[in-house]
């Protein structure tokens, strides 16, 4: 029986999205490297800070901290106007790469709450929160423990609810900490000014050169003739932000199949104790394998530090895997490799274990008599082991792919790749036959022919010079007419014997006479 009454259980259901915005996000991040991440709490003494960048040959303001928008500076002023209204205030140069990398890190951070977590520009963030919040006691309290917990993190963060991304975007924007509720969002917005559609500069302009200034009046406004004037994007934005249209909002990392997770009320700082943890939480794992009827050909391993960062530790399976000791042994030999880069610091207060990649699983009978197993079943775990310790391509595997040049008739995937191998049909007949050993790359050779285009009589290979005793050929090997490559010329393949008995697999590239450039000859085998 459910434990949830039926109100609660259509609020589950109901669709809720939760917006992020950090207004101060690049001054936070230069005050957190000066002062450290508890700066906020610490006040410290200092003055007012603006990030500046340049734009068409001029320094502008891009970003700027709370005391110097209390000097009511703003984005986009010249830094020689802000410097001459402030003498005293701190300038430092833009750094675009490093905050973005901070914006990805917070919606790392904000993975504990929701995996659909979705970048909003430069400076926010969306979470789809549908059917969780009730994990976290409801969605004020959730939000209370965000902003309180980022606000220990050194950011000031302002956060809204709503049931639409554009809902929720405007109530973080104009009124912190607002929850909207289903069917709110209009009267919300009415008297909020045009920016809180999320509309483009240049069409807010024009709106506001007609006296449209605030939400409420493109409300009452007949549609026709806006979208006849201003676009349907104008009434593309206010059916989002209303939820007659639905706008989805796309994960930054794709959703686990099935995740299991641990929250911790004291946080663990011994990777003994993690690992303890790690084999709960597979042993928990199998389970929902087990009901699916399925393995994990990938699982990955995250770690949530209580000071916000992330740990993220993935391995890969060459067969569905659900066994959790095996599980537990893929992720110490990749824990033993990774050393003092998985750095607990005052602790992991969040542990969550993911099957990434999920495949069906193949149910066998053991032999009772022979308890050796299946030997594949063995080489696959053996090399799981070493490729969590030393990387997913140190054990790779040849798979023919369709070509007829080759050495691009074979490539090498790592062991857990599912590659199909789909070769052309091989008409050379018995009589064609082919080296063991190819060269990596075809090497240029200096060839002697009676005829242009019969076999070498002779040829100098690595400083030797080869007298030809017997050749067989040509066997003419055309590219593909539909791919477009650098070597896409015909070839013709000859097997050389030389008078000492080594043999030989060689090829000239091009024709005599009707070629852009001049034929060559390539060494590309040896026979054993």
């Amino acid at each position: 029986m459910s434990v949830f009454s039926k109100t609660e259980e259509e609020d589950a259901s109901r669709r809720r999205i939760v917006a992020l915005w950090f207004p101060y996000l690049a001054a936070d991040r230069v005050l957190r490297k000066r002062w450290g991440r508890s700066w906020r709490s610490a006040n410290p003494v200092r003055g007012p800070l603006i990030i500046s960048h340049r734009e068409s040959n001029t320094q502008r303001i891009c970003a700027l901290d709370e005391q110097a928008e209390a000097l009511h500076l703003k984005r986009g002023m010249g830094i020689a106007d802000a410097r001459a209204m402030h003498p005293g205030i701190e300038i430092v140069e833009a750094e675009p790469d490093a905050d973005k990398a901070l914006l990805n890190g917070l919606a790392d951070w904000c993975d504990r709450y929701t995996p659909l977590v979705a970048l909003d520009g430069v400076d926010g963030l969306f979470l789809d929160i549908s059917g969780c919040a009730h994990l976290f006691g409801g969605e004020q309290a959730m939000l209370n423990e965000i902003a309180k917990r980022l606000l220990g993190q050194g950011f000031c963060v302002r956060l809204g609810a709503a049931s639409t991304p554009g809902g929720a975007w405007a109530a973080a924007r104009f009124s912190n900490a607002a929850i909207l509720t289903p069917k709110s969002e209009a009267a919300f917005l009415a008297p909020l000014p045009l920016s809180a559609l999320r509309l483009a500069p240049e069409l807010r302009e024009r709106l506001e050169g007609v006296g449209l200034r605030r939400v409420g009046t493109l409300l009452q406004a007949p549609r026709a003739p806006l979208a006849r004037r201003f676009g349907k994007g104008l009434l593309l934005r206010l059916d989002q932000a209303l939820g007659a249209v639905e706008e989805a909002i796309s994960p930054r990392l794709p959703v686990a199949p099935l995740s299991v997770e641990r929250f911790l009320p004291e946080p663990l700082v011994r990777m003994e104790d993690v690992e303890h943890l790690l084999g709960l939480l597979a042993n928990t794992l199998k389970g929902d394998l087990e009901r699916r009827g399925e393995g994990a050909r990938r699982l990955e391993l995250r770690l949530f530090r209580v000071d916000g960062l992330v740990s993220r530790i993935a391995v890969g399976a060459a067969r569905p895997l659900r066994d959790p000791h095996l599980i537990l042994k893929l992720f110490r030999e990749r824990l033993a490799v990774l050393g003092d880069q998985v750095d607990a610091g005052y602790g992991f207060d969040l542990v969550r274990l993911s099957a990434a990649l999920v495949a069906p699983f193949d149910d066998r009978q053991a032999d009772l008599v022979d308890s050796t197993g299946d030997e594949g079943e063995g080489i696959a775990h053996f090399a799981d082991r070493v490729r969590a310790r030393y990387g997913a391509e140190t054990i790779v595997r040849p798979v023919l792919v369709e070509s007829h040049i080759p050495e691009h008739a074979v490539t090498a995937v790592a062991v857990e790749d599912r590659v199909e191998a789909v070769p052309i049909q091989d008409e050379r007949g018995a009589n064609s036959e082919r080296p063991i050993r190819l060269l990596q790359h075809p090497e240029l050779l200096q060839v002697s022919a009676e005829v242009p285009e019969g076999p070498p009589i002779h040829f100098r290979w690595r400083s030797a010079l080869h007298k030809v005793a017997r050749s067989e050929g040509p066997e003419r090997i055309a590219p593909e007419w539909w791919r477009d490559r650098a070597d896409a010329e015909t070839r013709d393949y000859f097997r050389i014997e030389d008078t000492e008995g080594r043999r030989f697999w060689l090829f000239r590239r091009g024709f005599y006479g009707t070629a852009a450039r001049p034929p060559a000859w390539f060494m590309h085998g040896l026979f054993p």
